[in-house]
């Protein structure tokens, strides 16, 4: 059986390739435009007939607040990434200050995120920051795998408790049937619930399908399971935030949001752009148009685009500042 950390720090390209520059700078040029792109022919497709004038007064009627409130809640996004890949790099055996965890998370998920395959292009990133710390890729690829998985269990717990505490009343403002809703939470919450039960229980490697993972200690399982949910739901608010007060309930939104990641995810779309805005309006038939259009808007730019620009200029600066001391 062979590890799955294994196999994945074989697939990350070494600290030294050039690849990974060319990919960073792919990435500044091309996914901005491609991420907008898709949003504009969601827009399209989804609210036919829907003007910008329109979106536009529904971002002026956000508010100060709304606006201040969705980039506070993208940055505390981040730092709870950062706060899971301090703990992953722990579990993975290499102690790096704090700082230099967040800033690694903060670099590896800004970019991970928006070009998409997330594990590899996050691996790359966190390989070419942590090398100059001795971290190995094998610890890089533990690290990234950590991250994924409190991620997963995370968004699963989220998105089940949502749809089990959602009232038949908040159901019904979306397209979600109740039966379903009711076993889809069910099932979720399960599945987070499970990991962590079996991470307490089992101490061997977990095998299938030719593959064995290693499972952390029960306590990291735990931590996984609490940062997960707190870091979904913050990005879920993300979203919320701007829509009209009244759109919909936060418990039945986290429970569309939840949908709506795992289509973008399954999608292989550079940061599900367009599966997850026509998802969430697939689910959620009774938000208006333009407010709905707008909060799309406000979200990626908050949430993708933002770090994205802010991410690969730090790697640009970093780079050049590596180039200058070696000289």
């Amino acid at each position: 059986m062979e590890p799955v950390e294994v196999e994945l720090a074989e697939a990350l390209p070494t600290p030294q390739a050039k690849p990974l520059a060319r990919v960073t700078k792919l990435a500044l040029r091309i996914v901005p435009l491609v991420l907008l792109v898709a949003a504009v022919f969601v827009l399209r497709r989804e609210f036919k007939g829907l003007s910008w004038d329109a979106v536009g007064k529904a971002m002026d009627g956000w508010g100060h607040l709304a606006i201040i409130a969705a980039l506070v809640l993208a940055v505390l996004s981040f730092l709870l990434m950062g706060v899971v890949e301090w703990l992953g790099l722990r579990w993975a055996g290499a102690k790096l200050p704090w700082g230099v965890a967040v800033a690694g998370s903060f670099l590896a998920g800004a970019i991970g995120h928006a070009i998409g395959a997330n594990l590899l292009v996050a691996g790359a990133v966190r390989a070419r920051l942590y090398d100059r710390y001795g971290v190995t890729l094998t610890q890089v690829a533990v690290t990234t795998l950590f991250n994924g998985m409190s991620f997963a269990v995370g968004l699963g717990a989220l998105g089940g408790g949502g749809l089990l505490l959602a009232s038949q009343a908040e159901l019904a403002a979306t397209a979600i049937p109740v039966s379903l809703a009711r076993s889809a939470g069910a099932v979720l919450l399960a599945g987070s619930l499970g990991w962590v039960l079996l991470c307490m229980v089992r101490r061997r490697p977990l095998s299938a399908f030719g593959r064995s993972l290693t499972l952390p200690a029960g306590r990291d399982a735990v931590l996984q399971l609490i940062i997960g949910v707190a870091d979904n739901g913050i990005a879920a608010g993300i979203v919320w935030v701007l829509l009209p007060h009244g759109t919909t309930s936060y418990a039945s939104f986290v429970g569309a949001y939840a949908v709506a990641c795992v289509a973008g995810l399954i999608s292989s779309v550079p940061g599900g752009a367009g599966v997850f805005e026509s998802a969430i309006s697939t689910l959620l038939p009774k938000a208006e148009a333009a407010p709905l259009a707008a909060a799309f808007l406000g979200y990626r730019l908050a949430y993708y685009l933002l770090p994205l620009i802010i991410a690969s200029a730090a790697l640009f600066g970093d780079t050049l500042l590596e180039r200058l001391r070696k000289r």
